[in-house]
């Protein structure tokens, strides 16, 4: 499950790691919720080159007779969302790369509140979630609507004691292969979606404002001593 992230690198940052043709224009978003705009890397099928565009969080299959359903579609198992209905078609064409540079996570702790951490790369550098994306056309207005989802894994060593489930980080040598929509090989990209090395991970206990999205400023990726965040 990956229900939070942040994206906080500038559109130079963002375009150096990710080779892109373009600058984009970014904005620190430090709390990004789901149904939110997200930075997503897609490479042409034309030229080669990798373009940045924002896509709706929440994926809209092309059939659905109703957007309310991206609402429940945020996440995809990597293990299994090549055969799902709502998910196929784009794992097979539309695969796309997802900018972040930290997720959040919650610990379930017995009675008591849930502790979130963030989640980095020791490095603080920008990385990719694997996703996928579509184009839903509204049957009512004829409005489309770009949207993505991102593809979860079995959690590393790192992440196990905090929750069972997390994002598939792919490693920067998996981009040109999972972006090429030209090639689809089912093993091979199975083989891309595991879980992530932890000992390139850190994880920190952060304070509860991560909990309301409307917070979104650095200030919700502070580092808390645990003792005192589990007595909050």
């Amino acid at each position: 499950m990956c229900g939070r992230f942040a994206q906080t690198q500038s559109g130079e940052a963002i375009a150096e790691a990710f080779q892109l043709s373009a600058v984009p224009e970014l904005v620190p978003r430090y709390n990004i919720a789901p149904s939110q705009g997200i930075s997503v890397v897609t490479q042409s099928r034309k030229t080669g080159d990798r373009d940045h565009h924002e896509k709706k969080w929440g994926l809209i299959p092309r059939w659905s007779k109703d957007s309310k359903i991206g609402q429940k579609l945020i996440n995809a198992r990597s293990e299994t969302a090549a055969e799902k209905p709502s998910f196929r078609n784009a794992f097979q064409k539309r695969r796309c790369l997802i900018v972040t540079d930290g997720f959040y996570e919650w610990q379930k702790i017995e009675g008591r509140t849930k502790q979130p951490y963030l989640i980095r790369l020791k490095s603080r550098s920008p990385f990719a979630f694997a996703g996928l994306w579509e184009r839903w056309q509204n049957p009512q207005s004829e409005e489309e609507v770009f949207s993505c989802t991102i593809l979860t894994t079995a959690a590393n060593d790192a992440m196990t004691s905090i929750h069972h489930r997390m994002p598939v980080i792919l490693a920067p040598e998996a981009y040109d292969t999972w972006l090429d929509t030209t090639f689809y090989n089912p093993g091979v990209m199975q083989d891309l979606l595991g879980p992530f090395d932890a000992s390139a991970i850190e994880t920190t206990p952060i304070s509860n404002a991560v909990n309301n999205p409307r917070n979104d400023s650095a200030s919700v990726q502070e580092p808390v001593e645990l003792a005192s965040a589990l007595d909050t």
